[in-house]
């Protein structure tokens, strides 16, 4: 067994030494890349674009880094962002098209995915549905109660089930509705 196992390790050993014993590097070295990168950035001063007479040219701010990379990254000192006439960047895009911006119920707050329906009253002329949010408060529902994120509306309420209409803008713009079944679960014997 020690044997063995010393062969092994000479055997390793042997291979190590000859793959290490190779000193001939393949491919370009850094004064290659060093050699490439000064020829482009000649080659790009050399076909630099004149602008039209009569535009003024905007003085450019190049920092250390700037100056390491060709004056890539450089910007105009002179430029500010005008904001008219563009949406704000930090708030959904169903604000801008003049929808309700603000909750008008402690349901509206959720995905309707994150709601559960507990129990459901339905065999009465005021159907009335329990539905639970993610932290556990519990809400009583009825037909044309808000609920969900996508401006969804109660429209109506069955044996085992609360039928949910929403009303959104899709990413095209276009007013979209979408119908939800939310079920109450097999578990809790609907």
């Amino acid at each position: 067994m020690r044997r063995l196992a010393a062969i092994a390790v000479l055997a390793c050993v042997a291979i190590f030494a000859t793959a290490c014993g190779d000193d001939t590097v393949s491919g370009p070295s850094a004064a290659d890349y060093k050699a490439e990168r000064e020829r482009l950035l000649a080659k790009m001063k050399k076909n630099k674009p004149t602008p039209p007479s009569g535009v003024a040219k905007a003085p450019a701010q190049a920092g250390p880094a700037d100056s390491a990379l060709g004056g890539f990254g450089a910007v105009a000192a002179t430029y500010s962002y005008d904001k008219k006439g563009k949406r704000d960047p930090f708030k959904p895009y169903r604000h801008n098209k003049g929808m309700q911006a603000d909750a008008s119920g402690p349901l509206m707050a959720y995905e309707l995915e994150q709601l559960q329906v507990v129990a459901v009253v339905w065999d009465t002329g005021n159907p009335r549905a329990l539905i639970s949010d993610p932290r556990g408060d519990m809400h009583v529902v009825r037909e044309g109660t808000p609920i969900g994120k996508n401006d969804g509306l109660v429209i109506h309420i069955g044996d085992n089930m609360v039928l949910v209409k929403e009303t959104y803008i899709d990413f095209a713009g276009e007013m979209t509705t979408n119908d939800v079944e939310l079920r109450i679960r097999r578990n809790q014997g609907g």
